[in-house]
């Protein structure tokens, strides 16, 4: 018997890290409009440059734009 390994999410990278988006889980309700309007989408690739000391907000680098985004909604975006 197999087991597979649990997805990741965006506040699972660690900072430096560079990721693609594979899903943006739903659920979110206007945080996932909200995310998709800023250009986070699936397939984009996204720099993980900081996160706060207790790990909320993560900043990463999408598009030419540096983005914070709160640990809650970085839990929503699966990571590959």
């Amino acid at each position: 018997m197999t087991h597979s390994a649990p997805h990741r999410t965006l506040a699972d990278a660690q900072p430096g890290e560079r990721v693609r988006i594979a899903r943006i889980l739903p659920g979110g309700g206007p945080i996932r409009q909200r995310l998709l309007d800023m250009g986070i989408t699936r397939g984009s690739e996204l720099l993980v440059e900081r996160k706060a000391p207790l790990g909320d907000p993560v900043e990463v680098a999408v598009l030419n734009c540096h983005i914070a985004i709160r640990k809650s909604e970085a839990a929503y975006i699966e990571i590959a």
